[in-house]
């Protein structure tokens, strides 16, 4: 895969678009959780090592194009299931900062390839995003907490064991925010993210 870089006008666009709706949410603490983004590096971090968006400021635009798809998601299954109702807000809140775990997870060696790096606090993927958000004072419903513990879906279950399966299930079960946001970051990782549209 070729490595693209994104130009510093474009890197700057997409953190005051990721500011703005973040801050539109409403929430309380979005400064200390913009604050603390800054100050792990994610606005300069890959999306990946190599697979998607593997380059500086690549996680913000995941996490913008994984907003994108959500809120098409979402605005669909309303429509297809009258009575739906999948707040707006929380769509924001989980497709900005299902993926803040990534933050450092990569670092440039010296021949400017990414290598990967879990010793920064390992807690695991969706569970480490959903911690740093509360150890940063951030509001989450238990709804929104389920999207982001879960939204690599089923790919990492056959490595652990029936309980875990059957609290998948039951996430699922629970809020459609855990299925959208699985199929948000899935659609907007293989389609979006097309190295040719970069």
């Amino acid at each position: 895969m070729t490595t693209h870089s994104l130009k510093e006008t474009r890197k700057e666009e997409m953190k005051e678009e990721f500011c703005t709706l973040l801050r539109s949410t409403g929430r309380q603490h979005v400064k200390e959780v913009i604050d603390g983004l800054e100050q792990l590096g994610f606005f300069e971090a890959p999306a990946s090592r190599q697979d998607h968006m593997p380059m500086p400021g690549g996680l913000a635009l995941h996490s913008l194009n994984v907003c994108k798809v959500a809120r098409m998601l979402a605005a669909d299954m309303q429509e297809a299931r009258k009575g739906l109702v999948i707040p707006d807000q929380s769509i924001i809140v989980v497709s900005l900062l299902h993926d803040i775990c990534k933050s450092t997870r990569y670092h440039l060696n010296n021949e400017g390839k990414y290598e990967k790096d879990f010793s920064f606090l390992p807690l695991g993927h969706g569970e480490k995003s959903v911690y740093l958000l509360l150890r940063a004072g951030f509001e989450l419903t238990d709804d929104e907490a389920l999207a982001i513990r879960w939204h690599m879906g089923p790919w990492q279950l056959a490595l652990h064991n029936e309980e875990m399966c059957e609290d998948y299930k039951s996430a699922c079960h629970s809020t459609p925010l855990v299925s959208i946001l699985h199929a948000a970051d899935t659609l907007a990782t293989h389609i979006l993210e097309n190295e040719d549209d970069i």
